[in-house]
């Protein structure tokens, strides 16, 4: 027991002394991280915390440039982390890719006088990254308000006042955007070549009210002669087709003519050559019965020159009186004289008769 008091009042006491010195250790430590998180993990906000950041980002397309006591240094990084010294050294993300500015509310007059407003006009546009120091150097971060917002303010209204409400609102607005492309390219191209224009779009000017119902008016005046316009084609195309159609039936009828005639006519000619044939075989048919009946009678004369003798002759003569005998009944008898001789004459006479045709025959069969 006294043993144990005796290692218990011989162990030391911890004074209030060594107990507040290990808390301010702590104290001083959390401020040194506290300070160091503040310095790099919350660089991102302009201003103050950019210049007082230690590790600082680039973002995907953009460089960053830098300032060093006011002056543009060189020194243009790529996207990701980058360090740099605090409070000296300022930094700026440029974009070099294709962006995007709009230029609102630009008025302008005409050549006639009268006041528009273009509403909105965008400009595409982008900032080469090799001209990133030389276009910083020349015309500040700032460099589109030069280049564009000021220039297009100025390129429209040198057109507006050159051109009248007409020509502007109508007539050639679909031109603008080409003139306005050229002008801004133009002196980007001289002054600083690392801007490139890549496109303008402009918006319908608003115009006074009661200008815009008259064009309103004229468009509907133009509408209604495009209309009507429109219907005199859609007439005369009609008209047209049917006056093909019409050629086409009358070509087509004419064609369907023409072979029934040619058919026709090879019908004719068919039978032409028909008939001519029939004739000529009906011609060959009688000359040959002609022939057949000369050379009968040809042949019947040479018969009967053989036959007609004197002596046939008196036969067939009294043949001929005793076919022709009558029989006469009654108290006389008539009286008839028979002559020899002149019988006989008679009958020489015809033989001679008979010898002159068979002799006339036989000189034209032989004519023949």
């Amino acid at each position: 027991m006294d043993h144990q008091q005796q290692r218990a009042g011989a162990s030391p006491a911890r004074t209030p002394a060594q107990g507040g010195g290990d808390f301010s250790g702590i104290l001083i430590v959390l401020f040194i991280f506290i300070a160091f998180f503040a310095l790099i993990v919350i660089p991102s906000t302009p201003s103050l915390t950019n210049g007082l950041s230690v590790v600082h980002q680039v973002p995907e397309g953009h460089v960053g440039a830098y300032w060093r006591g006011g002056a543009l240094l060189k020194t243009i990084t790529d996207p990701g982390f980058h360090f740099k010294m605090p409070l000296i050294t300022q930094y700026e993300p440029v974009q070099v890719t294709i962006q995007t500015d709009q230029v609102r509310d630009i008025p302008c007059g005409t050549k006639g006088g009268v006041m528009i407003t273009f509403e909105k006009i965008e400009v595409v546009n982008r900032l080469r990254k090799d001209y990133v120091y030389d276009t910083l150097l020349n015309y500040g971060v700032q460099y589109d308000n030069t280049w564009i917002y000021d220039k297009i303010h100025h390129e429209i209204n040198q057109f507006c006042s050159s051109h009248t409400l007409q020509q502007v609102y109508i007539d050639v607005f679909d031109q603008i955007d080409e003139k306005m492309k050229d002008a801004l390219q133009g002196d980007c191209t001289r002054y600083a070549p690392g801007i490139e224009i890549i496109n303008v779009r402009i918006t319908k000017p608003r115009i006074p009210e009661s200008i815009r119902r008259n064009f309103e008016q004229m468009e509907e005046e133009r509408t209604k002669v495009l209309i009507a316009i429109e219907k005199q084609r859609v007439i005369e195309k009609e008209a047209e087709t049917k006056k093909k159609m019409a050629i086409s039936e009358a070509e087509k009828n004419a064609g369907v003519s023409k072979i029934l005639m040619e058919q026709k006519l090879l019908e004719k000619e068919s039978a032409r050559r028909q008939q001519e044939i029939d004739n000529q075989m009906y011609i060959a048919r009688e000359k040959s019965l002609a022939d057949a009946d000369y050379y009968k009678v040809i042949k019947e004369a040479e018969s009967n020159k053989l036959k007609l003798t004197p002596q046939f002759l008196e036969l067939k003569f009294i043949e001929a009186i005793a076919d022709n005998t009558k029989i006469f009944f009654g108290e006389k008898v008539p009286n008839m004289v028979l002559d020899q001789r002149l019988l006989g004459n008679f009958l020489q006479e015809v033989s001679r008769e008979v010898s002159r045709e068979v002799s006339g025959e036989e000189g034209i069969s032989e004519v023949v």
